[in-house]
């Protein structure tokens, strides 16, 4: 591939070093997907805001790729642990629904949820519930060596394979605190690979296994489906960082124990940092939390909180507020009003050349995905009057191939979403800043500025001179 080499950080070596693929022209990628229990919060969708990056690289950088996104619609349970309720068992009792209904519904919402990011859809999304008879298959393969059966049922003794925690750098009592005690188990971070259902538990999923009628564990489905559509060693994993202290370390043991190898399964091991919230709202378990509707309903294109995302390294945690998200707001506002002045532009003009702002793209994001630096780069590519409108635009299509802003598309008109809240609709506007314009006509300036201050009231910001003439004023 031309161009910088690619450096990617890996938390299983804890070093950045050049990106080797196993393929040199392909690319496999597998990102644990949602738990499709309830809707995503914004902090869910940073991960996805992430990998799409990442897979945006790879294919701008010239790889073909294979990207796998689970759905989770069967095994998580209510904490990291393994006591508790499963989270889609528990959310169809508290709806009293069917629990097959609510995991199409919460999958469609995030599917929307990524075009709305302007996130590319994968090559495939399994879903757990698909895969049950390969996860019993791959769990009797490991269970004669690697397992014990308790009452409640299968569990994986992580001292069977090398270097249990490795990932989490947490190889003792101590560090796997996350995980609850269950009476029996040999150690404490053994974990289960199958839960049999116990007497008067009532279940709408589960599968007759050779360890009793229940369910898989969480952590088989990612072994068994990136085996499955990618092979036993493939190139990157990704995943919150959440998942690097117990999810991912098992999923590792699991493979481990498949291939009897030292293999974990993935080359790379990436995560994204967390977004943090002040509020608390990045949690489910309060029944109160931050969706990507959320944003709209206030008045926020999707696209701006993808913005606020790139504006941080993925592996930094990026705090969340209304205030980062009006500036990102505002600054994809300025972009966008930038873009469209370089359209109305006549061709022709300086002759000065963008293969500079294209290498220096390149460079940005081959450092680890270094998009907070790729940025500044594109504002001075769009501002640089050394090159023609044309050049600069067709260098744009670069940028929005590796940002996903779709800027050369993106009008600034179709960052106006009107707030849910909002008192008045558009029609009205229009007729209101009419009638401003006639007053104003006639020197009528006492009725205009009493038109001006009852659009002002009911949010509106009027913009005197600006060929939008108005917009909604976001809080």
């Amino acid at each position: 591939m031309t161009g910088a080499p690619l450096m990617l950080y890996n938390s299983l070596t804890r070093q950045i070093a050049p990106f080797v693929p196993i393929d040199p022209d392909h690319v496999g990628i597998y990102s644990c997907g949602p738990t499709v229990y309830n809707y995503a919060h914004i902090g869910n969708l940073r991960a996805y805001v992430f990998t799409d990056t990442l897979s945006r690289v790879l294919t701008w950088k010239g790889y073909a790729l294979t990207h796998i996104i689970n759905i989770t619609d069967v095994g998580h349970l209510t904490s990291d642990a393994d006591v508790g309720d499963d989270k889609m068992e528990a959310a169809a009792r508290a709806a009293n629904q069917d629990i097959w209904a609510i995991a199409r519904h919460y999958t469609e919402a995030f599917k929307r949820n990524l075009s709305d990011l302007n996130i590319r859809e994968p090559s495939r999304f399994p879903l757990a519930t698909d895969h049950v008879a390969e996860m019993i298959a791959f769990a009797e393969r490991i269970a004669d060596v690697h397992c014990y059966v308790l009452p409640d049922g299968l569990y994986f003794d992580t001292t069977t394979v090398p270097d249990y925690g490795k990932l989490a750098r947490s190889q003792d009592d101590v560090g796997e605190g996350r995980i609850d005690p269950v009476a029996g188990k040999r150690h404490p971070q053994d974990f289960a690979i199958w839960r049999t259902s116990q007497p008067g538990e009532n279940r709408q999923m589960e599968w007759d296994s050779p360890w009793g009628r229940g369910a898989p564990g969480w952590h088989l489905e990612c072994s068994v489906m990136s085996k499955k559509y990618l092979g036993e060693q493939f190139d990157i994993h990704t995943g919150g960082i959440d998942h690097r202290e117990i999810h991912h370390p098992n999923e590792i043991a699991q493979n481990q124990a498949d291939c009897a190898c030292a293999d974990t399964g993935a080359n790379l091991w990436m995560h994204n940092n967390f977004l943090v919230e002040r509020s608390g709202k990045m949690s489910k378990s309060g029944g109160e939390f931050t969706t990507l509707q959320t944003l709209v309903d206030r008045g926020f294109h999707p696209l701006a909180y993808r913005l606020m995302c790139l504006q941080a390294h993925y592996r930094s945690e990026l705090e969340f507020s209304w205030q980062n998200l009006a500036a990102a707001t505002t600054r994809l506002k300025r972009l966008a009003i930038t873009v469209d002045a370089l359209h109305a532009r006549p061709a022709g003009g300086p002759s000065g050349s963008a293969a500079p702002y294209r290498d220096r793209l390149d460079e940005a994001v081959s450092d680890d995905l270094g998009t907070p630096r790729a940025l500044p780069i594109l504002d001075e590519l769009l501002g640089d009057k050394r090159v023609s409108p044309a050049d600069r635009l067709s260098a744009l299509a670069d940028f929005d191939a590796v940002l996903g802003l779709d800027l050369l598309t993106l009008r600034r008109e179709d960052l106006r979403i009107r707030p849910v809240d909002a008192t008045i609709d558009e029609a009205t506007i229009d007729e209101r800043l009419a009638e401003r314009r006639e007053a104003r006509a006639a020197k009528d300036f006492a009725r205009s500025d009493a038109i001006r201050d009852s659009l002002t009231a009911a949010g509106v910001e009027v913009m005197d001179g600006d060929a939008l003439a108005w917009d909604w004023k976001l809080s």
